[in-house]
C-alpha cells in the first residue's frame, strides 16, 4: 500500500491537557505540562512513525480570548495550524460542560470542513461515566465527528483506540521526516521548553506567565561527555527577578536542578547549565522582542 502520512492538530481550550496527549501518544516528552493555562505558546510538532504510517501532531496553545499580542500570537497560531491538517483532534475534558471558547472553535472546525476526531480526556476523574454520553451528544450537535474516543492521558486508558481512528485519516503522500524522528523543534527550543515548565512548576503562583526563556548557547565539548549550556529568563518586573533569584539564589537554583536533570535524560548527556535572569518589561507586547524570543514573524504582522 506504500507509506502514509497524517498532519493532526490538537487543539482545545487551556488546560484540558493537549501537551499531555501529545506526550503520552509519542511516548516521549515533547511539549512542557503545567498545571497553569495556556501553557503551550508555539506550534510544537510531534512525529510518531508506525509501521507504514506517520502521524505528524501539532499541539496547538489553547483557545482563549487574547489579552496581549503574545496572545494575539498564540491565537492565530491556532487557526493557521486548523487551516492546513488532514485532521483535527478535538479535545474535550470529561464531565465538563462546553465552554464559549471551545463553542467558537468548534463553529471554526466546522466551516473549514477538516475532518474531527473527539477525544474526552481524564475519564480516569470521572466516578459516573453515564456523563460521556451527554458530553458526546452536546458536540455531535453541532458538529459530524469521525470518531469519538473517551480517552486517559494520565493512564494511558483509551490511546490505543485513539491511534487506531488517526491512522485512519493517513493518505498516500509518504513520510515527511525520519522514522525515528520524534519532533521538529530544533534543540535549543527544546531546552527553552524545559526551563521554562520548571519555572512554572517551582513558582507556582508567584510569577504568572510572564516569562520567557531564551537558550543563548549550547556547546558540546570534544572530550568528557559534556555539553555546556548558557540560558537566560526574562521576566517583566524586577519583582517577579527577585522571586526568579530567590533567597541567596535559592529559586534560581532549584529550577536550574530540575531543568538540568531532565535535560540530561533527553540527550543523554551530562550537562553544565548557566541560567542567568534580566527583565524586559511588558515584553509580551514589544514584537521586536517576541521575534528575539523565536515567535514567528509573519504571526506577528497583524
Amino acid at each position: 500500500m506504500g507509506k502514509k502520512s497524517a498532519f493532526v492538530a490538537i487543539i482545545g481550550v487551556p488546560n484540558v491537557g493537549k501537551s499531555s496527549i501529545l506526550n503520552a501518544l509519542i511516548g516521549q516528552k515533547v511539549s512542557i505540562v503545567s498545571s497553569k493555562p495556556q501553557t503551550t505558546r508555539t506550534r510544537i510538532m510531534g512525529v510518531l512513525t508506525k509501521g507504514e504510517t506517520q502521524l505528524i501532531f501539532i499541539d496547538t496553545p489553547g483557545a482563549h480570548e487574547p489579552k496581549t499580542r503574545l496572545g494575539q500570537y498564540m491565537e492565530k497560531s491556532v487557526r493557521s495550524s486548523i487551516a492546513s491538517v488532514d485532521a483535527c483532534l478535538l479535545l474535550v475534558a470529561a464531565g465538563k460542560n462546553l465552554k464559549p471558547a471551545e463553542v467558537k472553535l468548534i463553529k471554526n472546525l466546522k466551516s473549514l470542513k477538516v475532518p474531527v476526531i473527539l477525544a474526552i480526556n481524564k475519564i480516569d476523574l470521572l466516578k459516573d461515566k453515564s456523563v460521556l454520553m451527554r458530553q458526546i451528544s452536546e458536540v455531535s450537535s453541532m458538529i459530524d465527528c469521525v470518531a469519538v474516543v473517551p480517552i486517559s492521558a494520565k493512564t494511558g486508558d483509551g490511546l490505543e483506540d485513539l491511534l487506531d481512528e488517526l491512522k485512519k485519516v493517513a493518505v498516500c503522500e509518504g513520510h515527511f521526516f525520519p522514522d525515528d524522528a520524534l519532533t521538529d523543534q530544533p534543540e535549543s527550543v527544546l531546552v527553552a521548553e524545559i526551563i521554562r515548565e520548571k519555572i512554572l512548576r517551582v513558582t507556582r503562583e508567584e510569577v504568572p506567565h510572564g516569562v520567557a526563556v531564551r537558550v543563548e548557547r549550547m556547546s558540546e565539548r570534544e572530550e568528557g561527555h559534556l555539553m555546556d549550556i548558557d540560558a537566560t529568563i526574562y521576566c517583566e518586573k524586577a519583582t517577579h527577578k527577585g522571586i526568579l533569584i530567590g533567597k541567596h539564589g535559592d529559586m534560581l537554583k532549584e529550577i536550574g536542578s530540575q531543568a538540568r536533570v531532565e535535560i540530561e535524560n533527553f540527550f543523554d548527556i551530562n550537562v553544565n547549565l548557566q541560567i542567568w535572569v534580566k527583565v524586559k518589561e511588558d515584553w509580551r507586547n514589544r514584537a521586536e522582542l517576541l521575534r528575539n524570543f523565536g515567535f514567528d514573524e509573519k504571526a506577528l504582522d497583524m
